[in-house]
């Protein structure tokens, strides 16, 4: 095995027995070779293939693919009935929800327990142990045994422990499918940060995610390689297939036999013309908008601070709902605990996965004019723009403040999840945001004789 190769998969397969009764399964017990009272399943058929120190590969496939097999027979908690895979370097997983956990443990007890089991020291874990029940942030409950823990808790530990062993791979088995939008975004967070110096094995039906994460796919489809390559292309085939399954194969054409109406721009107003359809039907996008929290995670140096972030009406009114395609204010209250000189006030909107979508500062609004603050000012940026159509979904929104300019400044205060919107309903499916058509045209095409 390569020095460089820290997974190695070979002809890997696993098959399983099948019995139509209990009855059968006895009767093989007593069986010669030549009768067989069963069938075989076979979960995995000659997988092959290798992943790279530093790597982050996805692993996509419909359920009952082999996905979650394949991931226990890397993590060894699965022996394969041929082949073999070899790893090289500790592994972290999260694999089937609550697995390695003991449900009558306490959490405390069960980060021990999860701990020795990588391989760590009383020693080791008890220097991490704080450091752990703060990122899983469940309070109390780390004391309470894990049979008492709703479905997003255990995943809250379970991560927990995984980003705190120093694991140098790490496998993820649909792991942020649960939990809330801010600890979905300290995830992604830490994911971003862990694949800058180790190996990554992730699992996940959200291709998104998985393109947006990943170097490269594994596309299992019926225990076998349908496809390996970069995560783009091997997305784009696995939806294809998804598509072509539902509603039948594409049918090819010699020539076109319609196309959409290219309309001139003209210069008027951004305004999408579906939106008066849209907002009168169940495809309207409503926002719930909740309440700035000045204690999510963040980072500076604390010369300045985020007083406040809301979202407003055009009139200043604090909005708890919004409604996409029509305009609202990100407002954003500074206060300054030293002079800044050049202050630059930011935000970034950022999806569940943590992509940026869109976002904006006020450095060029103010570069000729910088807005000087003494110790104790306080100041407003205030951004008004269409709320663009989203799809549904947890958003977050990163506030900042800093001192300088564009490419060279002081970062004062930046909060990563400072204020968290849903949006409950869209007509949004298949794209990470939905741009204002000025005008949009559809009409039949003369036939060439």
């Amino acid at each position: 095995m390569s020095s460089d190769l820290v997974i190695q998969a070979e002809g890997v397969g696993k098959s399983y027995r099948l019995y139509a009764t209990p009855r059968d399964r006895l009767k093989q017990l007593f069986a010669t070779s030549r009768h067989k009272y069963y069938r075989e399943f076979a979960a995995l058929a000659d997988v092959t293939f290798d992943v790279r120190r530093g790597e982050t590969v996805g692993i996509i496939g419909r359920n009952g693919s082999g996905k979650s097999t394949l991931l226990q027979i890397a993590c060894g908690t699965l022996q394969p009935t041929t082949g073999r895979i070899t790893t090289r370097g500790r592994i972290a997983a999260i694999l089937e929800l609550g697995a390695g956990f003991s449900p009558e443990f306490s959490g405390r007890e069960n980060i021990f327990l999860n701990g020795y089991i990588v391989g760590l020291s009383q020693q080791e874990i008890e220097a991490r142990l704080d450091a752990i029940c703060a990122f899983a942030d469940i309070g109390d409950f780390i004391e309470q045994p894990i049979k008492t823990y709703s479905t997003g808790m255990v995943v809250r530990l379970a991560f927990a422990v995984m980003a705190h062993v120093d694991a140098e791979i790490l496998v993820i088995d649909e792991a942020l499918a649960v939990g809330d939008a801010r600890f979905v975004q300290k995830c992604m967070r830490f994911l971003r940060e862990f694949k800058e110096r180790g190996t990554l094995l992730f699992v996940s039906h959200d291709t998104s995610a998985v393109a947006s994460l990943c170097d490269r796919v594994l596309w299992l489809d019926g225990g076998t390689v349908k496809a390996l390559g970069p995560s783009k292309q091997v997305c784009e085939l696995y939806l294809e297939n998804l598509l072509e399954a539902a509603q039948g194969a594409s049918r090819e054409v010699d020539a076109p036999r319609a196309a959409i109406a290219r309309d001139r721009l003209v210069a008027a107003p951004p305004r999408d013309q579906r939106l008066d359809v849209i907002q009168a039907s169940g495809h309207r996008t409503d926002v719930e908008i909740f309440e700035f929290d000045p204690a999510s995670a963040s980072f500076g140096r604390r010369g300045a601070r985020i007083a406040d972030v809301r979202i407003e009406h055009p009139n200043g009114e604090r909005l708890a709902w919004a409604v996409g395609g029509e305009t609202v204010a990100v407002s954003i209250d500074v206060e300054a605990l030293e002079p800044l000189d050049s202050p630059i006030v930011g935000f970034l909107v950022r999806d569940r996965l943590g992509q940026n979508i869109f976002g904006d500062n006020t450095f060029l609004a103010a570069h000729d004019k910088p807005l000087k603050l003494a110790a104790g000012d306080t100041a407003r940026a205030r951004f008004e723009f269409d709320l663009p159509l989203l799809p549904p979904g947890n958003y977050s929104i990163a506030v900042a403040v800093a001192d300088g300019h564009q490419q060279d400044h002081v970062q004062h205060e930046w909060i990563h999840d400072a204020l968290i919107f849903r949006v409950e309903t869209s007509s949004i499916r298949h794209s990470l945001v939905g741009v204002p058509m000025r005008s949009i045209g559809f009409d039949l095409l003369e036939r060439t004789p």
